[in-house]
């Protein structure tokens, strides 16, 4: 029996690794891989490219850009984890929770685009409410959240990790993209059905894996009069959801802190709604290298190999 074969481009880097972990000990693909002395041979890497049955690319916005040129003219099919054609409509969003029915799209399709870790827990939290009418598209939305630093790639692993650098980082925790500017502001712009981008304040913690988002807003500025509508709304959406899991409103209720860590290795998101009469915070709980990146490239792989 034939199986397919996948290609990891970029399988040294942060994510490529954790989906090459994720992948190694199935027996139902056959894991291609770049020779070592090979690996800045371009006409090699296209070769590889056009030999995989499906392709992750691991890899920065340009490169990832030049291997869509490169299977072209090919039967390749592609998983994206780079921000490079995530708002691009003539690839898929890789959200398999998106929408209702989504995964069946994502099954279908040829080129599939990962969604970014910060935007998984913003579009979870945003879209249903403003598909259903009760978040009116043009709100000001803010975002807030705080990641791992393994989000950062190995750069920022080293800054954190080895205090003998001279850009060593020692601070526990610090804010940045202060300049109010992100690389994922225009997918969950899109994605998040949102008329004015949002304003997204994202920060690092001295942790390597893990990951909260919070939608902070006033019950006043929605088409809802209470938490349970607003749960009621996420429930409908995510019924039957493998890999996301809205708490009741008694869990989230009974929670006085929330660890950023708490499924760190996982592939799956919690969703919270905490709030009161007049205020209430929509929170997203997951692992930014699992549900936030590599778990969710394998998910889009899983399904495309079934599709």
């Amino acid at each position: 029996m034939t199986h397919p074969k996948i290609y990891i481009d970029g399988e040294h880097g942060t994510t490529g690794l954790q989906i090459r972990d994720r992948l190694a000990n199935r027996t139902d693909i056959n894991l291609l891989s770049m020779p070592h002395e090979e690996r800045r041979n371009p006409n090699a890497r296209e070769a590889l490219l056009n030999e995989a049955d499906f392709a992750i690319l691991c890899l920065p916005d340009d490169a990832s850009r030049e291997a869509g040129r490169m299977v072209s003219g090919g039967n390749t099919r592609l998983i994206d984890a780079s921000t490079a054609h995530r708002t691009d409509p003539t690839w898929v969003f890789g959200f398999k929770e998106l929408d209702p029915g989504h995964d069946r799209i994502i099954a279908k399709a040829r080129f599939v685009s990962n969604p970014g870790c910060y935007s998984t827990g913003a579009i979870a939290l945003i879209r249903p409410l403003a598909k259903s009418g009760i978040l009116s598209k043009d709100a000001l939305v803010t975002i807030n959240a705080v990641s791992g630093y393994t989000g950062g790639g190995k750069n920022l692993i080293a800054q954190m990790e080895d205090d003998t650098r001279e850009d060593a980082i020692s601070a526990p925790h610090f804010l940045y993209a202060t300049g109010l500017t992100h690389k994922h502001v225009p997918e969950i712009t899109t994605y998040g059905l949102l008329e004015q981008a949002p304003l997204f304040s994202p920060s690092v913690g001295r942790f390597p894996q893990g990951m909260i988002v919070q939608v902070p807003l006033h019950m006043a500025s929605l088409g809802a009069t209470s938490l349970e509508d607003l749960h009621d709304c996420l429930s409908e959406h995510y019924a039957g959801c493998e890999h996301v899991r809205l708490a009741s409103l008694e869990e989230s209720a009974s929670v006085t802190r929330l660890d950023a860590t708490a499924l760190a290795g996982q592939d799956t998101m919690d969703l919270h709604v905490f709030g009161n009469g007049n205020q209430v915070n929509l929170v997203a709980l997951l692992d930014n290298l699992g549900k936030g990146a590599s778990g969710a490239c394998v998910q889009a792989l899983d399904l495309m190999l079934a599709g």
